[in-house]
């Protein structure tokens, strides 16, 4: 595909695009089409917003990988290694990091720290949207009134976005400059 006299940059964002599609498309079959039928509400529509986000963040870190590689079996590796830190590590070392400072103020600090994990971010929209932030402690009544309006909603729903145009935009810019 590469030897036809198209642009690379609109190879890789093509295909980004048909299989972000696809995978988006596939989780509103499976996800939205009981919600529908159960009955839509609030919740439920954070939960297929949250749901399409992660699925196009995880998409641009596939495709990231892909480019930082040259063998498909690394890539699978590193895309897995990217899940693997962002649903266990990250939790792990940010439970770490609020026992070791139990002693101090840490809500700005976790506020900052959940936007470096779009999936701590996306559960953490659901769980306000759920109304059981006060199962969360002192942490989640910080959370629902940071997060809890309609301006810390689209904050978060930026950061998502934000999740998904970086490692899409670093991958292009490897993908143009990589010597095939």
């Amino acid at each position: 595909m590469l030897a036809q006299p198209v642009d690379r940059k609109v190879i890789y964002l093509s295909e980004y695009i048909s299989v972000g599609l696809s995978l988006c498309f596939a989780y509103l079959i499976g996800v939205g089409v009981p919600i529908l039928i159960y009955g839509a509400s609030s919740v439920s529509l954070t939960l297929l917003f949250s749901g399409l986000m992660l699925t196009l963040v995880f998409v641009s870190m596939a495709f990231l990988a892909s480019v930082l590689t040259r063998d498909k079996a690394k890539a699978i590796g590193l895309a897995l290694l990217f899940w693997f830190y962002f649903c266990l590590i990250y939790d792990g070392l940010l439970l770490w990091i609020i026992y070791t400072f139990s002693d101090y103020p840490l809500e700005k600090v976790t506020l900052f720290l959940v936007a470096l994990n779009p999936i701590d971010l996306a559960r953490i929209m659901m769980l306000l949207k759920l109304d059981i932030s006060a199962l969360m402690g002192y942490t989640g009544a910080f959370y629902q009134q940071f997060f809890g309006g309609l301006w810390g909603m689209t904050l978060a729903a930026g950061i998502l976005v934000l999740w998904i145009i970086l490692p899409l935009l670093a991958g292009t810019r490897i993908f143009i400059k990589k010597d095939l």
